[in-house]
């Protein structure tokens, strides 16, 4: 089965995690606890962390069994320095020689996704976003949120490859039978693929087509 789509995970896949956004993210959500439910900064972040590890986000665990105001929620933790990416033409550059079509698929919502497209100067090459809210608000590593994404675009599993910072994300889209690159993940993480940075993307994308075309 031919491969049709190439699914790329947001952030910390499509640039380094030096960056810091998720680092930045990590702290509104944290800020976020601690506003609306009164917590102080160690209980944030153990809840944060715990439900992190249980559910796949933060938000999933706290739309589960805090009430919470995910619209709310998502504007609150995504509002963050605008300084924090740069336009990569080496990334814009290696965007427009991969074929086959290009879709986001991302645990945040779109206007962030849009934000970090914009600012990365790539966002010309994504011909869908799909985000959290989507599939649901049931995020990446839950199987639910694989199924919604394929039926979003109306694809097989073998059609689509799934390019991913986390291992246990990629997991899921393994089972299924996606193929998966990990991208500057822990080395003890499984996938079919694994690269340094997502500028070493190309030659495996190559790869995977001439082994599909044998």
């Amino acid at each position: 089965m031919a491969i049709r789509f190439l699914l790329f995970d947001l952030d910390e896949t499509l640039y380094p995690r030096a960056a810091g956004v998720m680092q930045e993210i990590g702290r509104q959500i944290r800020r976020y606890i601690m506003r609306e439910y009164g917590a102080t900064w160690e209980e944030a972040d153990s809840l944060a962390r715990r439900y992190h590890q249980e559910y796949g986000t933060s938000m999933r665990g706290l739309l589960l069994n805090n009430d919470l105001d995910v619209e709310r929620y998502l504007a609150f933790v995504h509002d963050l320095p605008r300084d924090l990416l740069q336009p990569n033409q080496a990334l814009d550059a290696l965007l427009a020689e991969l074929p086959d079509e290009k879709v986001i698929f991302t645990n945040a919502d779109r206007p962030h996704a849009e934000r970090v497209l914009a600012q990365l100067g790539i966002r010309r090459h994504f011909s869908r976003i799909i985000d959290v809210v989507a599939v649901g608000y049931v995020p990446k590593p839950n199987l639910a949120a694989y199924t919604a994404c394929l039926r979003l675009l109306d694809a097989h599993p073998a059609e689509c490859v799934l390019i991913e910072d986390t291992g246990r994300n990629l997991a899921p889209a393994k089972d299924l039978g996606m193929t998966t690159i990990l991208v500057d993940g822990n080395p003890t993480d499984q996938a079919d693929y694994k690269i340094p940075t997502i500028l070493d993307l190309e030659p495996i994308i190559k790869t995977i087509l001439a082994t599909q075309n044998k």
